[in-house]
């Protein structure tokens, strides 16, 4: 039986029957000297992210949330396990480094990439941070180009020795989408199959052949900012999406609005978790989407990825 490990314990995937949000933040800290909104701070912030899951629960079965804020980033288990337990919504926690400008100083201390995967297998065997929550996922693991740096690389390198020590799959941070096949190549390099990696922020990027590249590869492709009219429009993401199913790539698409920071909840005005579901999808439907591929692309195609399963078992 294929299992999925949540903050609040393991999960079959067959009792994954609604959608999911493969990749999303519920607690993080990504503040700056240039940017000091980029959070979700468990004592400010928890209350109205709890409200919202439970609201999505409710209105469309919000099922499971892929929560990728990992070392460095602010991640905070224990207030995870509350707002899973409170929303009634189950929660994947992650594990690993995201890209160079937020690396704790572990990664520059580390001699090698064999030393930061020891760091992430332990922490995955053992717990996070002294609790008995592990991690179901690596991730969100960074680069912030098409040519990956050392530093990157490195922590890159970990995170697959990592995922394939493990069995977990990994997702990435491709920086406004740029980087998916290097990083493809470098994962692959590991012995990290295709299928257990999502490259993510794809719908920044727009360039329909390279995700056709990334989708024949056998790797997920993640539209995963829908709603950051700032980074992309929808409209945009709508073609590129559509492209992407036309070439008959359905089984390599996930979805989510990769919510970062508090500006962007429904309490403060933002477009929410929600976004995905109230307004997008519809979108999609309207474009000729039936609920049957509606269901493949945000429950399916994410349980598979999580659990590492090649063909589509999950009905």
């Amino acid at each position: 039986m294929s299992v999925i490990r949540t903050v609040t314990g393991p999960l079959a995937a067959a009792d994954v029957t609604g959608p999911v949000l493969a990749h999303e933040h519920l607690v993080a800290d990504l503040r700056r000297d240039t940017d000091g909104e980029a959070a979700l701070l468990p004592g400010a912030h928890a209350a109205p992210v709890t409200a919202e899951l439970a609201a999505l629960r409710e209105e469309f079965g919000l099922a499971l949330v892929v929560e990728l804020t990992c070392r460095g980033m602010g991640r905070d288990v224990a207030t995870l396990t509350r707002i899973s337990r409170e929303s009634d919504v189950a929660v994947v926690a992650a594990t690993g480094w995201y890209y160079e400008a937020f690396h704790p100083a572990e990664v520059t201390a580390a001699r090698d990439a064999e030393e930061l995967a020891a760091v992430l297998v332990r922490e995955i065997e053992n717990g996070i941070d002294g609790t008995a929550v592990s991690p179901g996922v690596l991730g969100e693991v960074g680069t912030h180009g098409d040519v990956i740096g050392a530093a990157e690389e490195k922590t890159l390198r970990a995170s697959a020795r990592a995922a394939v020590r493990t069995g977990l799959s990994l997702a990435t941070h491709c920086h406004l989408g740029h980087g998916g096949l290097a990083q493809l190549a470098v994962l692959a390099e590991e012995g990290l199959p295709a299928h257990r990696v999502s490259l993510g922020h794809q719908d920044l990027l727009d360039d329909p052949g390279v995700h056709r590249r990334l989708a024949q590869a056998g790797a997920y492709i993640a539209f995963d900012t829908v709603g950051k009219e700032n980074y992309q429009s929808d409209a945009t993401r709508l073609r590129l999406l559509l492209s992407l199913l036309e070439a008959g790539h359905a089984d390599r698409v996930l979805l989510s609005c990769d919510i970062s920071r508090h500006g962007y909840l429904t309490a403060e005005g933002g477009q929410g978790y929600g976004h995905l579901f109230r307004s997008f999808l519809p979108q999609l439907r309207a474009a000729g989407a039936d609920d049957d591929l509606i269901d493949l692309m945000t429950r399916r195609n994410p349980v598979r990825f999580l659990t590492g399963t090649r063909t589509e078992e999950t009905r």
